[in-house]
C-alpha cells in the first residue's frame, strides 16, 4: 500500500466523539425527596420505592412498573424482567459525574431493552436527560428489605446457584432501620457499635449553623450513653452521625431522635450570626468531619 493510499485511509477513519464529564454536587437537587435519595444511595443496604414515568414516556414505553432499589445483583445500573419491570440501581460500579443523569440513562437504556434481556448502559452518558426530567416528583415510599429476594422472579430461589449468590448477598447487609422521628434518618448496626445517621434536608451552612448552636448549648447528643461522632457531606448535604448503645433496640431511639429533630428546627430558625461559643462549636464540628459511611 503507498503511504499516500495509507494516508487516506487514516484521514478517512471516523473519529470517536469525546464524551465530557461534569461534576454535579447536588444531583438530587429539585426532586420532592432529595434527602431520602441520598439516604438510600448511601445509607442504606436494602431497600426499594416504586417510581412514576412521565406522561410521555408512558405514551412511548407503555405504562411499565419502575422499581428503585438500593443495590441490584452485580451492582448492575438496571435489570428487566420478563413480565416488563424495570429496576434501577443506586449503587452501581461506574458512575459518572451526574448520578442524577447516570440513573436516568440507566432507566431509559432499561426501558428501550425487550423485556427480560440484559440491559447495556454506557458508562459514561453524556448529556441527555436527568431523574427530574423524567419522573412523576413524588416523595419515595420506601420500602426496607432483610435481605435482596425482592430481585428474584417466584421460583427462581430454587435453582442452588441463585440461592447461593442470594445467601451471600444477604450476608453483607448490616441491621438497619428506618425511623419515623425524621425523614431521612436511620439506625443501623454494625459489629460492636450502633448509628443514627440522618440526612439533612436543609442548606449546608443554615445546617451547619444550627448543629453549632446545639453544640454550644450542649443539646447535640441523643440522650445518655450516646455521642455525637461526627458529620459527612453526601450529594451537597449534611449527615450527622451519632454512636449509640450497641444493644438499645432502634425502636428506643424514635423519641430521642424526634427530640433532637425538634430542638435542630428551633436552631435553624435563628438568625443572629453565631456568638463566639457558636463559632468555637463550628470549628469543632469542621474538624470532626467523618470519611468513613
Amino acid at each position: 500500500m503507498s503511504k499516500r493510499r495509507k494516508n487516506q485511509r487514516v484521514e478517512a477513519a471516523p473519529r470517536r466523539e469525546k464524551i465530557r464529564d461534569v461534576f454535579v454536587p447536588r444531583p438530587f437537587e429539585g426532586l420532592a425527596d432529595e434527602p431520602e435519595w441520598i439516604a438510600l444511595r448511601e445509607l442504606v443496604p436494602a431497600a426499594s420505592a416504586p417510581l412514576r414515568l412521565t406522561p410521555d414516556l408512558v405514551e412511548e414505553h407503555g405504562d411499565r412498573p419502575v422499581t428503585l432499589a438500593t443495590v441490584l445483583p452485580m451492582a448492575a445500573p438496571a435489570m428487566t424482567k420478563p413480565d416488563g419491570r424495570v429496576f434501577i440501581g443506586l449503587q452501581r460500579h461506574q458512575q459518572s459525574g451526574d448520578v442524577s443523569r447516570d440513573l436516568a440513562e440507566a432507566l431509559l437504556c432499561a426501558l428501550r431493552t425487550e423485556p427480560g434481556g440484559q440491559v447495556t448502559v454506557p458508562p459514561l452518558p453524556g448529556p441527555g436527560p436527568r431523574l427530574q426530567d423524567i419522573l412523576v416528583d413524588a416523595p419515595l415510599d420506601v420500602t426496607m428489605h432483610e435481605g435482596f429476594d425482592f430481585w428474584l422472579d417466584p421460583g427462581a430461589a430454587d435453582d442452588p446457584t441463585v440461592q447461593a449468590s442470594l445467601e451471600r448477598a444477604n450476608a453483607a447487609i448490616y441491621p438497619t432501620v428506618r425511623l419515623a422521628a425524621a425523614r431521612a434518618a436511620y439506625w443501623c448496626r454494625v459489629p460492636e457499635k450502633a448509628h443514627v445517621r440522618w440526612v439533612l434536608g436543609d442548606d449546608e451552612d443554615a445546617a451547619l449553623d444550627a448543629l453549632s448552636r446545639l453544640s454550644a448549648a450542649g443539646a447535640l447528643t441523643l440522650g445518655g450513653g450516646t455521642k455525637f461522632a461526627g458529620m459527612f457531606r453526601a450529594h451537597g448535604r449534611l449527615v450527622p452521625v451519632w454512636d449509640l448503645p450497641e444493644d438499645t433496640p432502634a425502636a428506643a431511639w424514635e423519641e430521642p431522635v424526634a427530640a433532637f429533630a425538634e430542638r435542630y428546627a428551633d436552631a435553624l430558625t435563628e438568625k443572629e450570626p453565631l456568638d463566639a461559643a457558636g463559632r468555637r462549636a463550628r470549628q469543632g464540628l469542621l474538624g470532626r468531619q467523618l470519611t468513613l459511611r
